[in-house]
């Protein structure tokens, strides 16, 4: 098995940031759904402020203190990455430098957003991370928000970078990127890791060679979503697909009325079914409205969630 899989595992999860009335911070609940994620087995590693975790709408010391409640309350039982992306090279270079000192070993980074960096900026920005850290990297392409796509070729030269150790890949843009990374690294690094980074690409990009998935929708579908590995190993693709599909219908309410962040919706969804108060999501995202919380709370009555 690759080397990042076997530590990181298949499922890695990017928490929700709780929020409370006045939208500060939550550390509390932060802290219990660490405890309830970890008891109940929903994943294998924990990812602190990712992009389901609202990254960009975190100030610099929330994100320092997220990640440190994460260490102290995972306490060792699942490992902990940290989403150090930021729009600037010297700010993601100070954050990562944050989590260094709090003993993570890996850090997820999202390509600069906003600025739309060429392949050679971005190509020096993840290079200029890398010789500034001892901490590994994840590269984190999100072209949907971020505005450009790292390119299979950008990959490939990152790929020859020591602690540059794998990509996550928002697969729903491009389906058959993972195929490309696939094909652009394996000679320079074979214990190179791919990741599909949506949830309703989960089956279609293991077929490709996804190694595993970050999934916000592990805070529900955890066991499922473990279970459908399992099945693809064995060859049990049509059971496979039956686990597969609840998830798959679960997502698609979450991006109801043109959302393209699910927060909105998941939050309240995965508040229902935890009981853990997340609140909802920080502005400017507008929260559900009750005819799509209709909607999802319908689909998880029928799948047998709520």
């Amino acid at each position: 098995m690759n080397k990042f899989v076997s530590k990181y595992g298949q499922i890695l999860l990017p928490l929700i940031t709780p929020y409370g009335e006045g939208e500060e911070v939550n550390y509390e609940a932060y802290t219990e759904l660490i405890h309830y994620l970890i008891e109940k087995n929903l994943c294998d590693s924990l990812i602190v402020t990712g992009t389901t975790g609202e990254a960009s709408l975190l100030t610099f010391d929330e994100r320092v203190k997220l990640m440190e409640t994460a260490v102290k309350a995972a306490d060792g039982r699942k490992p902990v990455i940290a989403g150090t992306g930021c729009a600037s090279t010297k700010e993601t270079i100070a954050l990562t430098k944050e989590a260094e000192k709090l003993g993570i070993e890996t850090c997820l980074i999202v390509c600069p957003f906003y600025n739309k960096p060429t392949q050679e900026g971005i190509y020096q920005h993840f290079k200029s991370i890398a010789e500034n850290t001892t901490c590994n990297i994840l590269l984190y392409n999100i072209p949907i928000f971020v505005g450009v796509n790292i390119e299979a070729e950008t990959v490939s030269r990152l790929a020859g970078i020591p602690n540059i150790v794998g990509i996550k890949d928002e697969a729903g843009i491009n389906p058959t990127q993972v195929t490309d990374f696939f094909l652009a690294t394996e000679k320079i690094d074979p214990e190179f890791a791919i990741y599909n980074g949506d949830d309703v690409m989960l089956l279609p990009t293991i077929v490709q060679g996804a190694m595993g998935l970050v999934s916000g929708g592990a805070h529900i579908f955890g066991h499922e979503i473990r279970k459908i590995f399992e099945c693809f190993a064995e060859g049990k693709n049509e059971e496979a697909k039956e686990l597969f599909i609840p998830l798959y219908r679960f997502c698609k309410t979450t991006g109801q009325n043109g959302r393209i962040l699910p927060n909105s919706i998941m939050r309240p969804a995965v508040e229902l079914v935890t009981g853990i108060k997340l609140g909802p999501a920080r502005s400017p995202l507008a929260p559900a409205t009750d005819e799509e919380m209709a909607v999802t709370v319908k689909v998880l009555k029928e799948i047998g969630k709520l």
